[in-house]
């Protein structure tokens, strides 16, 4: 019997092999879905199905994708669970990096300085 080759772990965020004082900053966002997945995402990390809740959306890989584009990483970490069936699989859960914390954090300083909500 053949063995398959060995695959790459998947992760779902890019690495632009940027070193980190080049990292885009983060343009900031007035969409209300935005500033949902961005304050859940700042509580906790979380599967997709969680952060599709907390956003009010049906595509949250989208929604991440969105945010990926205005300077965040949001990285998703796959990770071993057992499902309700008993099979194992592999969800991926985002969060936030210490770099996105910071460049929310800065955004929303701005933001509170300009009298924004």
């Amino acid at each position: 019997m053949n063995a398959a080759p060995k695959k790459k772990p998947q992760t779902v965020a890019a690495d632009k092999g940027l070193p980190k004082e080049h990292t885009p900053k983060f343009t900031g966002t007035d969409n209300p879905r935005h500033l949902r997945a961005i304050a859940a995402l700042l509580r906790r990390p979380m599967p997709r199905e969680n952060l599709d809740t907390e956003a009010g959306c049906s595509n949250g890989p989208e929604l991440v994708a969105e945010l990926r584009r205005r300077g965040l990483e949001v990285p998703c970490k796959r990770i071993n669970f057992v499902d309700r069936d008993g099979f194992i699989c592999r969800p991926g859960v985002y969060f936030l990096t210490l770099a996105d914390r910071r460049k929310v954090h800065q955004w929303q300083a701005k933001r509170q300085k300009k009298g924004g909500a």
